[in-house]
């Protein structure tokens, strides 16, 4: 009867299987862990940055370039009319009554539909939910606050325009939404612009122009690289600056300057005016609110505003 296994020894094999295999990898060179999958990510991000590289498709569309997401909004921005520079659509995408009419209005308004898959529709729009489609917006097109101004008053001065020049400046204004929705108004109360400064404000992004409803391919939106100087401009221009703020000098109601070039600057919610900004205002007008209530939005104070303006001028005739 034989014995299994080896009867002479194992050959070295048993002192082999003591010996060390020298120190555990690093975390990030493990294939299986999520750590090495991380710093393959970090790789090619830096490779895509890297100088002389030619950018993919999906990077190339992403450069300054601004997305409305998802199928109720889009068809919302394409009944508006917002400038759009394509549609993109999702390969084989689930279609319902919202992706025909989307496609049906891009179509009578020459954008170009684009097909993407799904993945690269995540890229473009950094993973934003957008149910198979996305309407690409140009970048916006800003005027210069001070031109804007001087023009305003020229244009009026030569007869050009039967109103007198109405300006509003947003001070600290970060929410597109708030953005929007002050567009909005300043068409529906025959503004001539809205200034904003290049620092701690928002931008005209996707979102302002879907809350403007369109209403900002009608009236411009300006930029200064300063607020404060540019005031002092358009006051110089022969504007008059008022700021609005709870703790005004005047109220709104009859306020007997309405009637004449004007430029409203009102601030933040939660900061109002700043300190500078206030100071270079005429005149500090407030909005009589009930004592429980803190504060307005700044959307609803611009467009309460709006509304005493336009109705003091047209009582003047």
């Amino acid at each position: 009867m034989s014995k299994k296994g080896p009867t002479k020894g194992s050959g070295g094999k048993g002192r082999r299987s003591l010996e060390g295999k020298g120190p555990t990898p690093k975390a990030e060179d493990r294939p299986y862990h999520k750590a090495y999958r991380n710093k393959q990510l970090a790789e090619r991000s830096a490779a895509k940055r890297a100088p002389g590289r030619t950018p993919n498709r999906t990077e190339r569309i992403r450069v300054n370039a601004e997305f409305v997401t998802g199928r109720n909004s889009v068809v919302e921005a394409l009944r508006e009319g917002i400038p759009a520079k394509a549609l993109h659509v999702a390969i084989r995408i689930d279609v319902d009554d919202r992706v025909r009419e989307s496609l049906k209005l891009a179509a009578e308004q020459g954008i170009p539909l684009m097909e993407a898959s799904r993945p690269e529709l995540d890229r473009m729009t950094d993973d934003a939910i957008h149910q198979g489609l996305a309407l690409q917006i140009p970048p916006y097109e800003y005027k210069d606050a001070v031109q804007l101004a001087t023009k305003t008053i020229k244009d009026y001065e030569k007869g050009y325009t039967k109103t007198q020049p109405l300006l509003l400046a947003l001070d600290g204004i970060t929410d597109p939404r708030n953005l929007g929705a002050i567009v909005r108004s300043a068409s529906a109360f025959g503004a001539d612009g809205v200034i904003i400064p290049e620092r701690r404000s928002v931008g005209m992004t996707a979102s302002a122009w879907k809350t403007s409803a369109g209403a900002a391919v009608r009236v411009p939106v300006a930029k200064c690289s300063n607020l404060t100087n540019a005031l002092k401009e358009i006051k110089a221009a022969g504007i008059f600056v008022i700021g609005l703020d709870a703790g005004g000098d005047m109220q709104l109601p009859n306020f007997e300057l309405a009637t004449g070039p004007l430029c409203i600057v009102v601030g933040s919610e939660g900061k109002g005016l700043s300190r500078l900004v206030r100071e270079n205002c005429d005149a500090i007008v407030s909005i009589p609110i009930n004592s429980a209530m803190e504060s307005l939005n700044a959307s609803m104070a611009v467009g309460i505003s709006l509304y005493e303006v336009s109705r003091l001028r047209a009582e003047q005739g």
